[in-house]
C-alpha cells in the first residue's frame, strides 16, 4: 500500500494515515511517499515497514551512516541537524501544550553533533559486535559509530579479537581520549593489552564487575571542575552539552542558598552550585558514585558540600531545611515519596533536569499545585536521536 508521511511522532517515527487510522513508519521523513507493509495492526493504530520509496521528501538528506536503516540508534540522521532541532523543539512545546502548559523554551544546540558520545554499550552475539535493532534482539554488526567519540571508534577493531562469543561491552572515554572497557561475559577471553595500548589510551578493563587491568575510573574536566567517574557511575554522555547544562544550573544559584541535590551522581551539579551556594547536600544511591563525589569535592577544594549514600525515596529522613532543590532523576522521573518530600521541604525553587519529557510533564503537573514554570531549556544532549534533555526552573507561587 502507498502512503504519504505527514509528520513525526514523539519517537521520531513518521506518521501516515490509512483508512482513518494512524500508521507509524520508522526511518521516514515528513513528505516521503512510500510503499509499506503493515507489520502490526491494532485497534487504534498500525505500524508499517517501508518496502520502497516512491517519492523522497525535500527535507531528506543523504544518510552518512551505513547502518542507519537497521540500527536502533539514530532516528534522525536522514534530516539536517537544523531540522532535527526544529523537530525536538516542536515536540517539547506540543507535549507541554497537550497538558495545558504554554512554554517558550530556550534552545541549546550541540556544538559537536557527531562523534560526541563518551559512552556506548554494544552486544556480542555469536562473535559479532554491534547494536540491536529497534525493539528486537537482532544484532546489527558495526565497525564504527558516527555519534561515538573518535577514541571509541578507534578501539572497536581490537574488541573483536577478545574471543567473546556472547556478552556485553561498555566503552567509556573522556576528553583526553582515555579508554575504560566494562565487559560482561563468561567466555574465555583473549585480551592482548600491549597490542591495544600501541594505538589507544587504555587505562582500565573491568570484567564481570571485577578489575582486570589498570584502574576502574575515568577523570574528566568540565567548566574548570575535575571529576572522578567510576565505571558504574552515571555521567552525562555529551561533555559539550554537559558544560552548558552545568552552567545553567550554576547561574540559577545565589550566595546564601542552601541546596539539596537529589540523584547527584558523582557530584556534577552539586559541585557546580557549591561554587556559589552557602551549603550543598547531594543524595545518591550508587555507592561508588558517592565515593567519587566526596573525592571530587576534595580535589576541587569545595568544603561547603557533602554527600550521602541514600535512596532518593528515603530523603524524608533528612531534617535539614533547603531553599533550593535540584533533581536529575532517571527516565522514570520522580517517585511519589520524593515529590512528597519536596512539598514537605517547600523550597522556593526547584531545578528539574530531565531526559524524558513525558515523566517531566507528569511530575510538573503534580508540582504545579505549588510551583509555576519560570523557564524551560531544551538541550540537544542526544543529537540525531529523538531523545531530548530539558532543564525546567520552577518557582514557588
Amino acid at each position: 500500500m502507498q502512503v504519504k508521511i505527514e509528520k513525526y511522532d514523539e519517537l521520531g517515527r513518521g506518521i501516515a494515515y490509512l483508512n482513518g487510522k494512524v500508521l507509524f513508519v520508522p526511518k521516514t521523513v515528513p513528505g516521503d511517499v512510500v510503499e509499506v507493509n503493515t507489520i502490526l495492526d491494532k485497534k487504534n493504530y498500525s505500524e508499517g515497514q517501508v518496502v520502497k520509496f516512491i517519492t523522497y521528501s525535500d527535507k531528506r538528506i543523504n544518510i552518512i551512516c551505513p547502518y542507519f536503516n537497521d540500527c536502533g540508534g539514530c532516528d534522525l540522521l536522514n534530516i539536517s541537524y537544523e531540522a532535527s532541532i526544529q523537530y525536538k523543539t516542536a515536540k517539547i512545546i506540543n507535549i507541554f501544550n497537550k497538558n495545558g502548559i504554554v512554554v517558550n523554551p530556550e534552545i541549546i544546540v550541540n556544538p559537536q553533533n557527531l562523534y560526541y558520545r563518551n559512552k556506548i554499550s554494544l552486544k556480542f552475539q555469536d562473535g559479532k559486535l554491534g547494536y540491536f535493532k529497534t525493539n528486537s534482539h537482532e544484532l546489527v554488526e558495526i565497525n564504527s559509530c558516527l555519534i561515538a567519540n573518535k577514541a571509541i571508534n578507534k578501539i572497536l577493531p581490537y574488541l573483536k579479537q577478545f574471543n567473546i562469543s556472547n556478552g556485553n561491552i561498555t566503552i567509556r572515554t573522556n576528553q583526553n581520549e582515555e579508554i575504560l572497557l566494562i565487559i560482561d561475559s563468561y567466555d574465555n577471553l583473549n585480551i592482548n593489552i600491549n597490542e591495544i595500548k600501541k594505538e589507544n589510551k587504555l587505562i582500565g578493563i573491568i570484567i564481570n564487575n571485577r578489575l582486570f587491568y589498570g584502574i576502574d575510573f575515568l577523570t574528566e574536566t568540565i567548566n574548570d571542575l575535575n571529576y572522578r567517574i567510576s565505571y558504574d557511575s552515571f555521567f552525562q554522555v555529551n561533555p559539550f552539552i554537559a558544560s552548558k547544562l552545568f552552567k545553567i544550573v550554576e547561574e540559577n544559584i545565589n550566595e546564601g542558598d542552601i541546596v539539596l541535590d537529589i540523584y547527584c551522581g558523582v557530584g556534577t551539579l552539586s559541585l557546580s552550585v557549591a561554587k556559589k551556594a552557602q551549603k550543598v547536600l547531594g543524595i545518591e544511591i550508587v555507592k561508588n558514585a558517592v565515593a567519587n563525589a566526596k573525592f571530587n569535592a576534595k580535589v576541587n577544594n569545595l568544603h561547603n558540600v557533602d554527600f550521602l549514600l541514600c535512596n532518593a525515596s528515603d530523603i524524608n529522613l533528612i531534617n535539614n531545611s533547603f531553599n533550593k532543590i535540584i533533581v536529575d532523576p532517571p527516565r522514570s522521573g520522580l517517585t511519589k515519596e520524593v515529590i512528597n518530600t519536596i512539598f514537605k521541604i517547600n523550597p522556593s525553587e526547584i531545578i528539574y533536569t530531565s531526559c524524558d519529557p513525558q515523566t517531566l510533564i507528569r511530575d510538573i503537573k503534580i508540582l504545579s499545585e505549588k510551583y509555576s514554570i519560570e523557564q524551560l531549556y531544551i538541550l540537544d544532549m542526544f543529537s540525531y536521536s529523538y531523545h531530548v534533555e530539558c532543564v525546567c526552573l520552577l518557582k514557588l507561587r
